[in-house]
C-alpha cells in the first residue's frame, strides 16, 4: 500500500487532505512541523511527502530541499496558497516532484499523489535494472517477464535435440536470437550455425543459394559452389522468413527435407547433409495454407516445435531492462557518460505499443544516447512519436452491435489480460496499467464480489 506523509502547520488542512487519501485505500500520516518531520524520515518509510509551503519554522522550499539531498528517492509535493511563478520555479528548484495551488480540488491531490507513487516505483526500477542485465540473459536474449520465462524453458528443453523448430513473431521479436540461442545450447554447437534471409535472396539465386551449383549450370557459373545445406553439415541452418518462399522452392525444399539429401543446380549426383533446420516467419502461416502461398505439407514439415516469441508490448518491464543494455551498450560505443533512463521516460517506455518490437526499441535507444547532454536519458532525448505518444483507439472485432460489451467488461478483461501476460505479479501489473496498486487491488475486490 502506497503510504504518505502529509506536513502543514494548519491541522485542520492537514487532516481534510489525509482524509481523502485514506478514502482512496492510501497509508497517510499527518504531523504539523517540517522539523519533526525530517527527524522522523529515518524512522519510516514513506513513498510519498505533501508539505505545505509557508509554515512556521522550516519552510516547505527548505523542507523539500533537505528531503531531496538526503532522500532523492521520496518525491516531495508542495502545496502553496501563492501560485505565482516564483514560488513555481522556487519549489521545482528545490527539487520538488510538483506543487498545487489553493484551493485546489481533492480530487488533483490524488492523482498528483498517485503519479509521484509511479514515479518512485519507476526510479527503483531503472536503479534495479542498471546492474540486472547479465542476470535476466538467456544467451542473446534479455528479459525477466513471465512471457520470456516460458520461451526460455522451451528453448531450453529443445536445444540439446535435433527436432525442426518453427520460431514465429511479429517483425523485431528477436527470433533469429532465439535460433542462435537454440544452436549454442545444441550438441552441434561446434559446427557452423549458417543462416539465409528468404525474402532476402533474388527468387531465381534461392536455388543455387541453398543447394549450390555446378560449374556452367547458368551464366557466371564458373566453377562448383557448395550450397548452405551443405556448408551448414553437421550444424544448424536458419531459414529466416522462410513464408517468403516461392512455391516452386517450398515444393524443393520439402523434397531435400524428407530425403535429407540436395542436388545442386545442374548437377546430376545427389549430396547427403546432416543439419539441424530452424525456421522463422512474422507471417501467420496457417493463413498463408489458406492462401495458397504456402504449401501444407512443408507447413507440417517445419512446425515439429513451434516457439513463438512474444512481442515488446506484452513483456511488461522487459522494455526498461532492454533499454538499459542498448544504453549502456551505445554509450560505450560513443563513448559517453550516459547512465541511466530518467523516471519519465521509463513511463513513456512502458505506455508505448512498440509497432516495430525490438528493433523499434534498439534505434530509440541509439537516437537518445546520441543526443544525451546528461547522465540519463531524458524525454526530449526521445523521438517524437514515442515522446508524445497516446493510445487512441480500441480496435473492436465484432460487428453485430448485440455482441458488444460494457465498458466495464472490456476494463475487466484488458486488466485480467495484462495480469496473466505479467504471470499476476501486481506490482507490474499496476505499472503496465497506469495504476497504483491500490487501485488495481480495488478493482479486483469489486469484481469478485
Amino acid at each position: 500500500m502506497t503510504s504518505v506523509l502529509v506536513v502543514d502547520d494548519e491541522k485542520a488542512m492537514a487532516e481534510a487532505m489525509a482524509d481523502e487519501l485514506r478514502a482512496r485505500h492510501l497509508e497517510v500520516a499527518v504531523l504539523t512541523s517540517a522539523d519533526e518531520a525530517f527527524s522522523g524520515l529515518t524512522e519510516h518509510e514513506f513513498d510519498v511527502i505533501v508539505t505545505d509551503l509557508n509554515m512556521r519554522g522550516m519552510s516547505g522550499v527548505d523542507f523539500c530541499q533537505r528531503v531531496v539531498t538526503n532522500r532523492p528517492d521520496i518525491p516531495v509535493i508542495v502545496v502553496t496558497a501563492f501560485g505565482s511563478m516564483e514560488t513555481a520555479v522556487a519549489t521545482l528548484r528545490a527539487g520538488a516532484f510538483d506543487f498545487l495551488t489553493k484551493p485546489f480540488d481533492m480530487e488533483e491531490l490524488v492523482i498528483t499523489v498517485e503519479r509521484a507513487a509511479q514515479h518512485k516505483l519507476l526510479r527503483e526500477e531503472v536503479k534495479r535494472l542498471r546492474g540486472a542485465a547479465e542476470s535476466s540473459r538467456f544467451a542473446e536474449l534479455v528479459g525477466t517477464s513471465h512471457a520470456m520465462k516460458g520461451v526460455y524453458a522451451l528453448l531450453d528443453r529443445i536445444a540439446d535435440t535435433d527436432a525442426t523448430a518453427l520460431i514465429t513473431g511479429e517483425t523485431g521479436t528477436g527470433k533469429e536470437l532465439a535460433a542462435r540461442a537454440i544452436h549454442a545450447r545444441s550438441r552441434r554447437k561446434a559446427a557452423p550455425l549458417v543462416t539465409v534471409n528468404c525474402a532476402a535472396v533474388p527468387t531465381h539465386l534461392l536455388e543455387s543459394e541453398l543447394f549450390g551449383h555446378v560449374r556452367g549450370a547458368f551464366t557466371d557459373a564458373r566453377s562448383d559452389r557448395k550450397g548452405l545445406f551443405a556448408q551448414a553439415d553437421q550444424g544448424t541452418l536458419f531459414l529466416d522468413e522462410i513464408g517468403e518462399m516461392p512455391l516452386d522452392m517450398q515444393a524443393k525444399l520439402l523434397r531435400a527435407l524428407e530425403s535429407r539429401a540436395v542436388r545442386p543446380v545442374g548437377g546430376q549426383q545427389e549430396i547427403p547433409f546432416d543439419v539441424r533446420l530452424v525456421a522463422a516467419t512474422h507471417r501467420d502461416l496457417v493463413a498463408s495454407i489458406e492462401e495458397g502461398t504456402f504449401r501444407e505439407d512443408l507447413y507440417y514439415r517445419i512446425n515439429v516445435i513451434e516457439l513463438t516469441i512474444p512481442p515488446l508490448r506484452a513483456r511488461g518491464t522487459d522494455v526498461l531492462l532492454l533499454a538499459q543494455t542498448f544504453l549502456e551498450h551505445f554509450a560505450r560505443q560513443d563513448d559517453k557518460p550516459v547512465r541511466r533512463i530518467s523516471p519519465p521516460v521509463a513511463e513513456r517506455f512502458l505506455a508505448y505499443a512498440w509497432p516495430g518490437n525490438i528493433r523499434e526499441l534498439r534505434n530509440c535507444l541509439e537516437r537518445a544516447v546520441a543526443l544525451a547532454r546528461f547522465e540519463e536519458i531524458i524525454v526530449e532525448d526521445l523521438p517524437a512519436h514515442v515522446r508524445e505518444y497516446r493510445a487512441a483507439h480500441v480496435l473492436l472485432a465484432v460487428n453485430d452491435p448485440s455482441e458488444l460489451v460494457p465498458l466495464a467488461q472490456v476494463e475487466q478483461r484488458y486488466i485480467e489480460r495484462v495480469l496473466e501476460t505479467v504471470g499476476g505479479n501486481k506490482r507490474q501489473a499496476a505499472q503496465i496499467l497506469g495504476l497504483d496498486r491500490a487501485t488495481l487491488y480495488r478493482k479486483m475486490e469489486r469484481w469478485s464480489r
